[in-house]
């Protein structure tokens, strides 16, 4: 009866003790996963609470054919365009500024359609002028008289609410952001780290590389970054470059300034036009500018692209694929422009929003905190910008760092809790049963050996 008493005990011990060490893997589990990026969330487009969402709002509730866009003025005050004193009223009661305008955003919607359907001309532009009623045509200096003299011909035919203008440089691409990335067919700039829930990648211009297209970190080719596993140029241009690693790992949230300063990205939108906004990029560094235009259309040497962002902000070969953003959220993505940040320019910005909803993914952010703000651009970039800033200054980490392994966070010592203590207990009762049985064994056989042998 005693000796089954004791193989009972023995039995729960063991079993506890197995039941301790499968809990204490959980626990120590569950913290080395609640370690790995802290703080990062992945983002969706919130509710209306800038000038600019408001903006966007009103246009949406009054419909195209009453309105003609939106922007935010000098003072920061929403401004709606519409083409009545009854639809003015109706935005001025909401708490907006109404500008009363000839044309509605069916009627220059049109105009912009009749320029698409034209024959193509290369180095030519053209983007939605909400604050000038117009849509506005550009042709580079690489087009001809003849295609200056066939797009002026379409545009009279539209009449009025199209305007024709000549520009210096050349609209290109901006191959050769804020983190330089590099493969055989040039060198880009990193934009946003985004997810799919399961692996992350980063978020860069389409006409940086085509599917397949291998990323390095340094000139050596020795630190794979990533290969491109989706991209969408001519048309739009984006693409995603998915981390060897499969993580983005620590500063996912983060875009390099320069300097190894950063800014933390808590949140994206759509852009607005009269937004001051900030671009980065791995040639020419920090710039501001100011949003100039919506839905731009841009026929570049390689193709059409459009809805893009039409900005002041300068750019370089490189720069493509770099961020733009304003206060820590995120706008998009470098495409093209002419100019170079000595002379100036205009530069094409791919909306962050329509890529993220196109390739099914989200950004990853951190939450907002009041921190100090990221350096301004330039001197008379941070006059001019007044509440406007690149957003919570933050260190700028490598982007080969990649991720830390679960090993790595496992053996961390600031994991070190209750789950290794639960751990330890546990092997030292399975060791003592283990032990005690033996003991108990060999003690049972020296009996029965003196029995036997006297």
């Amino acid at each position: 009866m005693r000796h089954a008493r004791r193989r009972v005990i023995r039995r729960v011990t063991r079993l506890a003790a197995v039941g301790g060490l499968l809990l204490g893997g959980a626990m120590v589990t569950q913290a080395a996963m609640a370690s790995e990026s802290p703080g990062t969330s992945a983002a969706t487009l919130s509710a209306p609470q800038t000038p600019a969402d408001k903006g966007s709002a009103l246009v949406a509730k009054l419909g195209s054919a009453r309105t003609a866009g939106s922007w935010v003025d000098t003072g920061g005050r929403t401004v709606v365009a519409v083409t009545d004193e009854k639809t003015a009223a109706e935005v001025k009661k909401a708490g907006a500024e109404a500008k009363v305008v000839p044309y509605s955003m069916n009627v220059l919607k049109s105009a912009a359609g009749t320029l698409s359907s034209a024959p193509k001309v290369p180095g030519t532009a053209w983007a939605m002028d909400y604050r000038n009623n117009r849509v506005l045509v550009e042709a580079d200096s690489s087009v001809s008289t003849a295609g200056w003299s066939a797009m002026t011909k379409v545009a009279k035919g539209i009449g009025a609410s199209v305007e024709m203008q000549r520009t210096q440089g050349k609209f290109t691409t901006r191959i050769n952001g804020a983190q330089p990335i590099l493969s055989t067919g040039g060198r880009c700039s990193a934009g946003f780290n985004v997810t799919n829930g399961q692996d992350d990648f980063i978020l860069t211009a389409g006409h940086c590389g085509p599917v397949g297209s291998i990323w390095f970190a340094n000139n050596q080719g020795d630190q794979q970054l990533g290969k491109t596993v989706s991209d969408n140029f001519p048309g739009s241009d984006f693409s995603l470059v998915q981390y060897a690693s499969g993580s983005a790992g620590d500063g996912a949230d983060v875009v390099a300034i320069g300097n190894g300063s950063g800014v933390t990205i808590t949140g994206l939108a759509d852009a607005a036009v009269g937004e001051k906004v900030f671009r980065s990029g791995s040639t020419s560094g920090l710039h501001d500018g100011e949003v100039t235009a919506l839905d731009a259309t841009v026929n570049y040497p390689e193709g059409r692209v459009t809805g893009l962002i039409q900005t002041t902000v300068c750019a370089e070969p490189g720069d493509s694929g770099g961020p733009l953003f304003a206060n820590g959220i995120a706008l998009g993505v470098t495409s093209g422009g002419s100019g170079d940040c000595t002379a100036g320019g205009t530069t094409f910005f791919q909306p962050l929003t329509k890529a993220l909803s196109a390739l099914n993914v989200k950004l990853l952010v951190a939450p907002k905190t009041a921190a100090s703000p990221a350096p301004a651009a330039s001197p008379a970039g941070a006059a001019a910008a007044g509440a406007a800033t690149p957003g919570t200054s933050a260190p700028a980490t490598n982007t080969t760092s990649g991720a830390t392994t679960l090993a790595s966070r496992l053996t961390d010592p600031k994991n070190v809790g209750p789950g290794l203590l639960v751990i330890a207990g546990s092997l030292i009762a399975l060791v003592a049963t283990r032990w005690i049985r033996a003991e108990q064994d060999r003690k049972a056989f020296q009996r029965h050996y003196s029995a036997m042998w006297g």
